[in-house]
């Protein structure tokens, strides 16, 4: 699955989310009114309830009290057809409809003797001939043991009764296409990160995907799973973490993406506004969700606005989505806007990695291009007729001076052509193969310029790779831009050291400089195909310096991890 195709499918699972049919309401409800006590007659339609209070604060020990609401129905059930009854009520509770009792929901007044029973969200059907065009009343017999300041109907809703069992269910199987979608970017971006572990915004993207998979979970959990009103307060506990984990991931993910100065002391003060939302009052979870995500946008927002500013590669685009979650914000319920603009800032935190990605990809690639190039300059630099000319000189030299030597002159040149044919092809080889080439290219230059040529190790670990050919390189460099010591010899060193962060090589020349060095000087062949085949290996991961000092000459090697 390529960007494009996950980023359509994205889009697509995000429309099905938040389209539903909406129709028209069959019912109009008036105020709730309430009363401690139990007295059957209160079920009555008729009942004087004039005394009644609106609001009851606190209710304790599990007492038994009632309340009454009058109903309006506006339509007459088509024939064949039931009219149903959804509630969301805290407690125990019986449901009378016109004083007639049409449900059950756990034991009311039992509740300090029984176990818990019952479930928050239930939906009961009403008799037929109780559904007639005009008013009607609503009685709840109930008790609170568990929270008892939580009295009151917190959702009512009247429907074909069928409706009313389906409906939720096609809307919860929608959002859980939502929520798939959600989980599957988020394990693709999570073996994306496991194969680069340095490139963190990929961990934060699918640990973000991961967390609002979660939250979609859990908040349409409620209409497969029967959960009690006792256990209601563990789940919003659970989605207010969720909000929290999503509302910090995000603009720390734009901060990533958008760098501006002071970033850590801001992403600090605004963690401490994060909790300091989630820890006061304790039971206002609408209002905790709600400033949770409204600080998450706003801190988006200043981040993004600063990348454009600066003219950051697709902050633009990523400002138009958190503008157009904003819109639907203000033109929706908090739910519907919540999903969406949650999959709308995601969809600009995806198109911000794929921005990454191919970026990535196309340095990959010219690196690729550039080491390959070079590599063949540097086969060609071996091979070419300057060379070998050199080379056979020097070798017929040898031969009829000293034959032995002119034999031993021929070896050493066939070693170095055999490793060279070895590894040319590869990307990283060990790093005693390259120390090998190393000397025996030492062997051949000892023959051919009559200089003793001396090489020294400290430090090295046989298990390291090295991309094939960079120390070459620079001891090429060192006996090309190098004259001997007083005593016609040139040494070279090279020192391995290594820690938690970085593996080094440092390779010295003992030498006298036969060129003054120059800041700006620009990089020869041989530098460009150090640092091309660095990068091959190792992307940005690491740091190369070349630099004259009293003895001669130094460059340092940085391997990060």
């Amino acid at each position: 699955m390529n960007l494009r195709s996950l980023y359509n499918f994205f889009l697509i699972c995000l429309i099905f989310s938040v389209t539903s049919c909406s129709q028209k309401p069959v019912f109009k409800e008036y105020k709730t009114l309430f009363q401690i006590g139990d007295q059957q007659e209160w079920a009555t339609k008729n009942w004087n309830d004039k005394n009644w209070k609106e609001r009851i604060k606190l209710v304790p020990d599990g007492q038994i009290f009632w309340s009454r609401t009058k109903v309006d129905i506006l339509k007459t059930p088509d024939p064949l057809k039931l009219y149903g009854l959804r509630l969301e009520v805290y407690g125990e509770y019986e449901v009378y409809w016109d004083g007639v009792l049409i449900g059950k929901n756990g034991n009311p007044g039992q509740e300090a003797m029984l176990p818990p029973e019952g479930k928050l969200w239930a939906t009961f059907s009403i008799p037929t001939h109780l559904t007639e065009e005009g008013e009607h009343l609503l009685a709840i017999r109930s008790s609170l043991y568990y929270f008892p300041d939580h009295t009151g109907i917190w959702s009512l809703d009247v429907d074909y009764y069928d409706d009313l069992l389906t409906d939720r269910l096609i809307e919860t199987s929608y959002m859980h296409i939502f929520a798939g979608a959600f989980l599957i970017i988020s394990f693709y971006f999570l073996f994306l990160f496991l194969n680069n572990k340095n490139e963190y915004p990929t961990l934060i993207f699918s640990v973000c995907c991961f967390l609002v998979f979660a939250l979609v979970l859990t908040v349409f959990s409620k209409d497969y799973l029967p959960i009690h009103y006792s256990l209601h307060v563990i789940r919003l506990q659970i989605i207010s973490s969720l909000l929290l984990g999503i509302s910090f991931l995000i603009p720390f993910y734009f901060s990533m993406q958008f760098p501006y100065s002071r970033r850590g002391l801001l992403l600090i003060l605004y963690a401490g506004v994060l909790i300091f939302i989630f820890l006061v009052k304790h039971h206002a979870f609408d209002f905790k969700a709600v400033s949770m995500v409204l600080s998450m946008w706003c801190f988006s927002f200043g981040v993004v606005s600063y990348g454009a500013y600066k003219n950051v590669r697709g902050a633009r685009l990523v400002l138009v989505t958190l503008l157009l979650s904003m819109v639907i914000f203000l033109a929706s319920g908090f739910v519907i806007s919540l999903y969406t603009g949650l999959g709308l800032i995601l969809l600009g935190m995806l198109y911000l990695l794929s921005l990454n990605i191919k970026a990535q990809r196309l340095a990959y690639e010219n690196s690729l291009v550039q080491s390959t190039r070079l590599r063949l300059e540097l086969l060609k630099k071996n091979i070419q007729p300057h060379f070998l000319m050199n080379t056979l000189t020097s070798l017929i030299d040898w031969i009829e001076e000293t034959p032995k030597k002119g034999v031993l002159f021929i070896e050493a040149l066939a070693r170095e052509f055999d490793l060279f044919n070895q590894i040319e092809n590869k990307t990283l080889i060990p790093i005693a193969q390259e120390i090998a080439l190393c000397r025996t290219h030492l062997e051949i230059m000892e023959y051919r310029k009559e200089i003793n040529y001396s090489w020294q190790e400290e430090g090295i670990d046989i298990e390291q790779k090295i991309p094939p050919g960079i120390l070459h390189t620079l001891l090429e460099n060192g006996i090309t831009h190098s004259l001997p010591l007083e005593d016609n010899s040139i040494k070279f060193k090279l020192i391995f050291e290594s820690n938690s962060n970085y593996k080094c090589y440092t390779f010295l020349t003992f030498a006298t400089r036969g060129r003054q060095a120059t800041t700006n000087r620009e990089d020869g062949t041989g530098l460009k195909y150090v640092k091309a085949r660095l990068t091959e290996s190792y992307h940005e991961q690491w740091d190369f310096t070349s630099e004259p000092v009293n003895h001669g000459w130094k460059n340092t090697i940085k391997i990060y991890s």
